[in-house]
């Protein structure tokens, strides 16, 4: 039996530079490169990483704000067999010399307004990592830095990828989650281009002719997926940005664009639907989806009603690469996640570790061919994570008789009151239905009897006052859509809500006031 061979740089890069090669794959805010340039770019930055001493299997950060560096500096690792590890360019000193630390790095990739931490971080550790930095000038002052954009110069003509197999590891994307230390979680070459064929081609049906924009940034395992392996995979065009999205910068790169694919995150969805700036139709936008969180019913047939396309809610994870659950052009179900993407198996385990029967909350457990394999220096929490072929995903649903699975929390934000579990996110979903509400974020809180109960924080839109009667009639709205003793018994009205960088609220931290 032959050992079949597989590089995961290379499967994205070869066919495209050798059928598409005049054609963009990347335009970022500055520049744009066709598909032979970029498979040259990958290859002699693979070369340039091997000559300066690192060796496949060493671990190099990459730590770089979304621009056409980050894809060459991302495949060109894998090429050589060398695994990068992608973290997110808006954490805080500590998580950054953390993470330096936990994966022992030979490595960093970086934008030039992070170098001056990561040079700290060096002093502090006494380490002399090797630092590569993206910046536009010929030469940088700091002498124990090399520029990347010097490293694009080597004869690759006989630079073949290293060899690998489809189950080698070769990348790594940090998973932060609401508490504890961030995990490094380590996926397999073949996961890139199984997310790819699973989801994005027989959810979004992927077109050579697509122009792909994400939101959500390369090194978040929804961006990377959105703006590089989705693209890449079919010989399509990715737009690139470094600023982070506001409602005026997306819709400005969606009409200059003519993007065809936009994918977002509810938060964002909710601020393009109640800005001035959207009165016309993306005339090119053919689908939108959405993830990170689930999307409200309301804002799902909102966007249609507006925008003239649909958006297609779904559930992913860092653990799982991408989305494995999602509705689909064919079967909506707004305010739902959809069903199991074709190639993935779900199901619902109660508290008594027996499986879910149908509208029963439970939760989610994911199997499927792109799931990481461990995180990396965590044995007990890899161990309750990845179950055999089965991974937790720390998700409460249910699903319904029609095989549709509804998003009810996080496992840490369900709430038990009057011995019923309530689902913060459906209390969220009624309340975002009024027309003087933006964001919502639902959390328990202790009585004057030590019970626990609905408590709401709320961002309501400019120009509404807060009052008691508003909170009567929110109150109103609630008992009237869902069983009455769901309802706030508290309101909390705020300029805004703690987020992740993704756009996730981060309710543990309401919780905790």
């Amino acid at each position: 039996m032959s050992i079949i061979k597989y590089n995961a740089a290379f499967d994205l890069l070869h066919n495209n530079a050798l059928n598409l090669p005049k054609k963009f794959a990347f335009i970022d805010d500055n520049e744009s490169i066709n598909y032979f340039d970029l498979q040259e770019k990958v290859k002699s930055l693979s070369k340039s990483l091997l000559k300066l001493g690192l060796n496949q299997g060493d671990k190099v950060i990459i730590c770089m704000h979304d621009c056409i560096n980050f894809p060459i500096s991302f495949l060109g690792a894998i090429w050589s067999g060398i695994i990068p590890v992608s973290i997110n360019t808006m954490l805080p000193k500590q998580d950054l010399k953390y993470m330096l630390e936990d994966s022992g790095a030979k490595a960093i990739i970086c934008s030039e307004d992070l170098l001056n931490n990561f040079i700290e971080i060096n002093k502090e550790l006494n380490k002399d990592t090797l630092l590569l930095v993206n910046v536009r000038k010929k030469s940088i002052e700091n002498l124990n830095c090399l520029n990347i954009n010097n490293l694009f110069n080597e004869d690759t003509k006989d630079h073949l990828p290293a060899i690998t197999l489809p189950r080698t590891e070769c990348f790594w994307l940090y998973s932060s989650g609401s508490t504890g230390k961030p995990k490094g979680t380590i996926h397999l070459h073949e996961s890139l281009i199984n997310s790819a064929k699973l989801y994005a081609k027989n959810i979004l049906a992927i077109k050579e002719n697509d122009i792909f924009f994400s939101a959500a940034k390369l090194f978040f395992a929804y961006g990377l997926g959105n703006a590089l392996t989705f693209p890449l995979s079919i010989g399509g065009t990715s737009i690139l940005t470094e600023a982070r999205p506001t409602v005026d910068s997306v819709c400005k790169i969606i009409k200059k664009n003519s993007v065809s694919l936009f994918f977002g995150v509810p938060t964002l969805y909710a601020a393009m639907l109640n800005s001035k700036l959207i009165v016309e139709d993306f005339q090119s936008l053919r689908l939108a989806v959405s993830a990170g969180e689930a999307l409200p019913e309301h804002l799902c047939n909102k966007w249609y009603e507006t925008i003239g396309c649909n958006v297609l809610d779904g559930i992913g994870s860092t653990e799982m690469l991408h989305i494995f659950i999602s509705n689909s052009v064919k079967e909506i179900y707004p305010g739902a996640s959809g069903k199991p993407v074709p190639g993935y198996e779900a199901r619902l385990i109660k508290d008594n570790k027996k499986e879910a029967s149908v509208n029963e909350i439970g939760e989610l457990e994911i199997k499927g061919p792109t799931s990481a394999i461990a995180y990396w220096n965590k044995p007990e929490k890899s161990k309750s994570t990845f179950l055999g072929q089965w991974t937790r995903t720390g998700d409460k649903y249910t699903k319904n008789k029609l095989g549709v699975y509804t998003y009810c929390g996080r496992a840490d934000d369900m709430m038990k009151v009057s011995g019923q579990y309530v689902s913060p996110f459906e209390v969220e979903a009624v309340l975002q239905s009024h027309n003087s509400v933006i964001e919502v974020a639902v959390v328990g809180a202790r009585d004057k009897e030590d019970l626990l109960k609905p408590k709401a924080y709320i961002v309501l839109k400019e120009g509404i006052l807060a009052c008691k009667e508003l909170e009567q009639e929110l109150t109103e709205l609630v008992k009237a859509t869902l069983t009455p003793f769901k309802y706030p018994r508290w309101y909390e009205f705020v300029i805004s809500l703690p987020k992740t960088a993704t756009g996730k609220i981060q309710r543990y931290k309401l919780r905790n006031k």
